[in-house]
């Protein structure tokens, strides 16, 4: 059976006036793990959406394309999405859903972010209740302040956004340092590693703007320290 078709029964199951975020008490074994954490990323995407008190197609459409929904799925994806839109149930609900799926600072993690950011931005503005809301997000799901900034200089572009941030590693750290760092977080990145841990697919699609970012931070560092 498809994560798509799982899903519609999940939302079958819902009894007259439960609210979406009611699933997640009936997705506890591992098999529907990836459930879970479809639809709560689905549901975190249409609480941001709506953070700026209004929900633009542009929005929309960027949610479909950051987190690859297939055209045959997209009115499953369209229920989860509106369900969300009217769920009383806060975001942080399905942040913190989402957060214990996975270690702290798990690169997962920080995909999502990196799509949410997307969204929020794919209007043009960025609005005081977005960046409120994503730093929130960026905190349950226990990352740092500078991997906020980071994330926040590259995607709203009023600053550049400092490579050691991407890494994280402080600007007088050795090179040798600088390195072991950078590979460990490439590794913990990769597609097939991520896989090997049992994330879920549709999480590890958002690792390739991850790896991105951590091979240009690393370059830059790279060819500071040469010239």
């Amino acid at each position: 059976m498809s994560i798509w078709l799982r899903i519609a029964e999940a939302l079958k199951a819902l009894r007259k006036g439960e609210s979406l975020s009611a699933v997640f008490d009936r997705l506890r074994s591992a098999p529907e793990r990836s459930v879970a954490f479809t639809i709560a990323v689905i549901a975190l995407g249409a609480k941001l959406a709506k953070a700026d008190g209004q929900v633009t197609r542009g929005e929309v459409a960027a949610f479909r394309r950051v987190f690859i929904i297939a055209p045959e799925e997209e009115a499953n994806a369209a229920r989860v999405f509106n369900l969300a839109r009217q769920d009383v149930a806060g975001f942080d609900l399905y942040a913190r859903k989402i957060a214990s799926m996975f270690p702290p600072r798990d690169p997962v993690l920080m995909d999502l972010m990196e799509g949410l950011f997307e969204v929020a931005m794919s209007d043009g503005s960025f609005h005081p209740a977005e960046e409120e809301f994503l730093s929130q997000v960026a905190q349950i799901f226990g990352l740092s302040e500078r991997c906020f900034r980071c994330l926040r200089a590259r995607y709203v572009g009023d600053v550049a956004p400092d490579p050691y941030d991407v890494l994280e590693v402080a600007p007088d750290a050795p090179l040798d340092d600088i390195r072991r760092i950078y590979r460990q977080a490439v590794r913990d990145t990769h597609p097939d590693r991520m896989a090997a841990r049992g994330v879920p697919p549709e999480a590890v699609k958002l690792a390739e703007h991850r790896l991105r970012d951590l091979n240009r931070a690393w370059e830059e560092i790279r060819t500071s320290h040469a010239a």
